[in-house]
């Protein structure tokens, strides 16, 4: 699914979408994206066509990638789910706790996730795990 090819990969979603409506067996992978999609009802209509696969969203329009939100959420997942960072799980139950639910909780923690990935690739260098989570931290604090 984590390949390169941008159309395949929304493609999945697509796919996961259409066999989660059709309430046919998901796999973890699949129901894991299933969920996020059911949480964004705002980006359901996408797949309602295959004119998303080749959609550009371009932020200085305001626009919003949805596969890249929902793909932000998937990350999270994953990464409370492995616990790294170190400390991610202890701090996200935390998180909802403050910002009242865990999607409102992700949000706040993707905004730390993309600034980690936007300043890795300004600096040509790898993400930093520390950083990161020091974001993630001062989420509770202010």
């Amino acid at each position: 699914m984590f390949g390169q090819n941008r159309q395949q990969l929304r493609q999945y979603y697509h796919d996961v979408w259409q066999k989660a409506q059709n309430n046919q067996t998901l796999s973890a992978l699949e129901a894991g994206i299933a969920h996020v999609i059911e949480q964004h009802p705002e980006y359901q209509t996408i797949f309602k066509s295959d004119s998303s696969l080749e959609q550009e969203y371009f932020v200085e329009d305001g626009q919003t990638n949805p596969y890249l939100h929902m793909g932000l959420h998937i990350s999270l997942h994953e990464q409370i789910s492995t616990d790294r960072p170190a400390g991610i799980r202890a701090l996200y139950p935390k998180l909802q706790a403050k910002y009242g639910s865990a999607h409102d909780a992700e949000h706040q923690m993707m905004e730390c996730l993309t600034e980690s990935l936007w300043t890795a690739q300004r600096n040509n260098q790898p993400p930093s795990e520390q950083d990161y989570l020091n974001a993630i931290k001062a989420l509770l604090v202010n």
